[in-house]
């Protein structure tokens, strides 16, 4: 196995070595956690008597502040090794939290993920991994995977778990998000590199699979795993698309998660797409996965004209030649 990680230094003080030993231990004890939506997480931790830990899952899903005879020694070494804790008012707290998908598990940011280099994992995160496993095509041995805004790597990690002998590549623009994708994959024991890049471009190669999975909401304080950009946070999806798009070898497939703004009943991405596609060497097959998700953010002022918004994906193949 090999990787090789942009600026591992400055993308965390957290210990490579320790977290990878927390995952293997978590692993062996049985720990599954399945993140849901930050308005779910906010309610649940606000009930009567869930202020403080009371589990492991509490620590590690719920990102909860605990004492140190709460968790079992060897837990708590491992975090003490890995640079992963804080101290909040007196008690400590997890400064990552470990989600299950499709029988791996995924380190990712700690709750909430405020900081502009969050690196964010929830109910996209499985949507996106199901949806891959549905729709992408065999690989023949060695086929290359690109997870293009890698984020966690649930993504790249779900289609090379899928496909025996492939090499994925990570890429995002957060060094955070490489640094903890990379000990996903290696974890989950998959031949990997990462690669630091603010555009698909930025990435060298060709490759047979590109699984893509873009920021789209539109976000006041640019957030860079969170804010889309204009459409209505749809310009992010558009163009990663479309670069990726040029990125495929013959017969290759770019899969796309993301979520979209519905205009008066118009999906803003769709009617672009049908005009980058059209008479063009590659075809789109686009789905409208779950009509609508986030409502809590419809509140917000960049939402006056939005109905509701829509999870999608999108799959995208280039003819064989």
């Amino acid at each position: 196995m090999s990787f090789t990680t942009s600026r591992d230094g400055e993308a965390s003080a957290f210990d490579r070595a320790a977290l990878l030993s927390l995952l293997r231990l978590l692993e062996a004890q049985g720990y599954r956690f399945v993140t849901p939506t930050p308005g779910t997480h906010t309610r649940i931790v606000a009930r009567p008597g869930r202020q403080q830990a009371r589990a492991l899952r509490d620590v590690l899903g719920w990102s909860l502040p605990f004492t140190p005879e709460m968790i079992a020694p060897d837990v708590l070494d491992l975090l003490r090794a890995a640079g992963a804790l804080e101290e909040q008012d007196g008690m400590l707290k997890a400064r990552v939290r470990v989600s299950s998908v499709l029988g791996t598990l995924f380190l990712h940011s700690a709750f909430p993920t405020l900081a502009a280099d969050s690196v964010f994992l929830g109910p996209d995160s499985y949507r996106f991994a199901d949806f891959i496993v549905a729709r992408m095509a065999a690989l023949a041995p060695g086929g290359r995977i690109l997870d293009y805004g890698a984020g966690a790597g649930v993504g790249g990690i779900s289609a090379a778990r899928q496909q025996s002998g492939s090499v994925l590549t990570l890429a995002d623009i957060n060094p955070k998000a490489l640094f903890l994708s990379s000990i996903n994959a290696e974890f989950a024991g998959l031949e990997h590199r990462t690669v630091e890049a603010t555009a698909p471009g930025d990435v060298p190669d060709a490759y047979d699979l590109i699984v893509t999975h873009p920021p789209f909401m539109m976000d006041d304080q640019d957030r860079a795993y969170r804010h889309g950009g204009d459409l209505y946070g749809a310009r992010l999806s558009l163009d990663w698309v479309i670069a990726g798009a040029r990125k495929l070898v013959p017969g290759g497939q770019l899969i796309l998660h993301t979520g979209v703004s519905i205009v008066d009943g118009r999906d803003v991405l769709l009617d672009e797409l049908t005009r980058a596609f059209r008479g063009s060497e590659w075809r789109f097959v686009y789905h409208e996965l779950d009509p609508d998700i986030f409502s809590e953010d419809l509140d917000q002022p960049a939402y006056a004209d939005v109905e509701r918004i829509a999870a999608v994906g999108l799959v995208v193949t280039r003819d064989a030649g």
